[in-house]
């Protein structure tokens, strides 16, 4: 199907009738679609109609893991495609300097001929400029100090849209503004920072805080540290990976209360190759992994990224916090798209992609369109 469609018959997140048309890959108001043919048109009766679903931090997928097989990227991103998913940031976790070079690489090459899924909006480096302490799944081989050779040529215009460091650590504000003048979303994660040493990044520009809670302090009474300054806070946006394990659902609701108000609470998945694929052995870079009943472990049971999709998470937001379909929607739409300054997409006002995601009412993805195109459809 082409970049030009008319969705009809579906509600939207709210429950309110909604017909979209899509033209040239971009939404358009009525009187402009009005040259849309019938054999142009999907059917969405009994159907929510999402702005397409955004994953700010996928490992990998279907199979594939990104930092050990950069080159399947494009087999992830149709995978994903099935998950509702029309766009997404890679992540590459700590690993070799040849690995990341590898991700790049692939990823300006762009996507072989006829392809079509989930689109890649850059690289996620999450370290290797990590704590060796809260190092969680990353291999402990590749940590390295921050420094500006480390970084060099990183920027959004060479494909590295986020970077996730540890704050503390020697260097790391200098590095951090030199990401944050190349147009890199810094993200404070794996770390041992203190409030004065989070808010010290938070000066230098970063904006965002990988997996709240997990790879960093807990929140004291005199000493909140990474946890309290996303929740106290009015800078960070935190991802939350709302899988079922990584966070108590006290802890989720938690977050809920403080951090959707203002819209700073990210939906992430931290999906692995794991994700759609049966319980066994399995990779994170590096190292095998165990994938039983839900989650990704090392060998000694740390947490290794998760399994999750993210229609799975929503539904998990919702139970645990009761929020409405619409806001949970938000946290995996405008949030990110707003962090990641992509204006035209998370949400089907005219001159937005043409990005959506076909729900029914367990949130089940029956369809996925990307562009104006039909990447995904659930078999009947």
């Amino acid at each position: 199907m082409s970049g030009t469609m008319r969705i009809t018959g579906g509600v939207d997140a709210t429950g309110a009738p909604l017909e979209v048309t899509i033209v040239e890959g971009h939404v358009v108001d009525a009187a402009a679609g009005s040259a849309v043919t019938a054999a142009d048109s999907v059917d969405a009766a009994g159907l929510t109609v999402l702005p397409g679903l955004i994953d700010a931090q996928v490992n990998g997928a279907v199979g594939h893991d990104l930092t050990a097989e950069p080159e399947s990227l494009w087999e992830v991103a149709t995978g994903l495609a099935r998950f509702g998913v029309t766009a997404f940031v890679p992540t590459v976790i700590t690993s070799s300097p040849a690995a990341r070079s590898r991700a790049l690489e692939v990823l300006a090459a762009g996507p072989p001929d006829g392809w079509c899924g989930a689109v890649p909006l850059g690289l996620h480096f999450e370290g290797p400029m990590i704590a060796a302490a809260r190092k969680g799944a990353h291999p402990h081989q590749w940590l390295v100090p921050p420094s500006l050779e480390v970084i060099e040529g990183w920027s959004r215009e060479a494909g590295v849209l986020m970077v996730t460091l540890a704050p503390e650590l020697p260097g790391a504000l200098d590095v951090i503004r030199a990401l944050v003048a190349g147009g890199v979303v810094v993200s404070i994660g794996h770390t041992e920072a203190s409030t004065a040493q989070v808010e010290a990044a938070v000066a230098a520009g970063a904006r965002m805080m990988t997996h709240l809670g997990n790879a960093m302090p807990p929140l004291l009474a005199r000493e909140p540290g990474p946890v309290g300054h996303a929740l106290g806070g009015d800078v960070l946006t935190a991802g939350v990976i709302a899988d079922g394990h990584h966070l108590d659902p006290l802890m989720l609701r938690t977050a809920w209360r403080t951090l959707s108000r203002d819209g700073r609470f990210l939906a992430v998945t931290d999906t692995t190759a794991a994700l759609g694929v049966p319980d066994g052995a399995g990779r994170l870079g590096d190292q095998e992994v165990v994938i039983s009943a839900g989650t990704v472990t090392l060998a000694d049971g740390t947490l290794a990224g998760s399994a999750a999709s993210l229609p799975q998470c929503l539904r998990v937001i919702r139970e645990a916090t009761g929020a409405s379909l619409a806001e949970a929607v938000a946290t995996c739409t405008t949030v990110p798209a707003g962090l990641l300054g992509e204006a035209d997409r998370g949400h089907l006002r005219p001159g937005a992609r043409g990005d959506l995601t076909l729900v029914d009412a367990d949130l089940t993805v029956v369809a996925t369109v990307v562009g104006g195109r039909l990447v995904y459809e659930k078999e009947s």
